[in-house]
């Protein structure tokens, strides 16, 4: 794996200079701990207390996924950084389409991280956090049922009192975050920041990432683009409405491994949370 950006510091004038290496060499494999630190949360946080970055691969094409998984489109370094972005984590906000078409499991415990999370007052594993309007969720499924960390279900007031039941029936937590049918993006933030889950991470899918991108809510944006041509009518990363002027963000690193491309954008001028 090679950064691109930032580039690195030119030697001090009393160090000997370091010939440049060869344009197709990716360097050594960088550890867990040096990815967990490149990818640490940074603080301060949003005003709200939170900072929800998101993590998303995309075809050279754009698609978001191919026959509706995002795994053909990752890669071993990929999914490095998926964990190391986890193991960061308190909790893991997805869409209900994404869980079902995914499989998602529970967040597993990763022995290389158990020191640093208790250490900074996190749960052994992020949580998962299931966005959803209908609950059609699987509650006997392990995401549910077998959590090292108790997953919960986030909805509007108008969810539907059958499947209301049915999460309570299955022991499973259900926050309100919504007045109508929809959970909204910044009273998600605020009941998990309520939580104490601050540190928050969305692995989409590209409709709840267009929630949160379309109400300012989103703080980062790491981005995979794999050198894969998907075609297709796959949606993009981010889906939703129209923005009236595009957001901006900016670049803070950029790095390669075996032709994928990992970039890391942090919003520029969201309103205050």
């Amino acid at each position: 794996m090679r950064r691109l950006f930032p580039p690195a510091a030119p030697p001090a004038p009393t160090e000997a200079p370091v010939p440049p290496a060869p344009t197709d060499a990716e360097g050594p494999e960088p550890t867990l701990a040096e990815l967990a630190a490149a990818y640490a949360y940074p603080r301060p946080v949003a005003a709200d207390g939170c900072w929800l970055r998101a993590n998303m691969v995309a075809s050279l094409d754009g698609a978001a996924h191919h026959e509706h998984r995002s795994q053909p489109l990752s890669g071993p370094a990929d999914m490095r950084i998926f964990g190391v972005l986890r193991a960061l984590a308190d909790a893991v906000v997805v869409g209900a389409e994404t869980v079902r078409r995914e499989g998602y499991r529970p967040a597993r415990a990763r022995a290389e991280f158990a020191a640093d999370r208790a250490a900074a007052g996190q749960s052994p594993a992020a949580a998962i956090v299931v966005v959803s309007a209908s609950l059609d969720l699987d509650f006997a499924a392990p995401l549910f049922a077998a959590p090292v960390v108790p997953s919960l279900v986030v909805t509007g007031a108008g969810a539907p009192p059958d499947r209301l039941a049915a999460a309570a029936a299955a022991g499973v937590e259900v926050l309100l975050a919504g007045d109508g049918a929809t959970a909204e993006p910044h009273r998600i933030r605020a009941a998990l920041a309520a939580r104490g889950l601050t540190r928050l991470l969305t692995e989409g899918g590209p409709r709840l990432l267009g929630a949160f991108a379309g109400a300012r809510a989103l703080d980062e944006l790491c981005l995979t683009v794999a050198p894969r041509l998907a075609l297709g009518a796959a949606s993009r990363v981010v889906a939703g409405p129209e923005v009236p002027v595009p957001h901006e963000f900016r670049l803070t690193d950029l790095l390669t491994d075996e032709g994928f491309l990992f970039h890391r954008y942090r919003a520029v001028g969201a309103p205050a949370r």
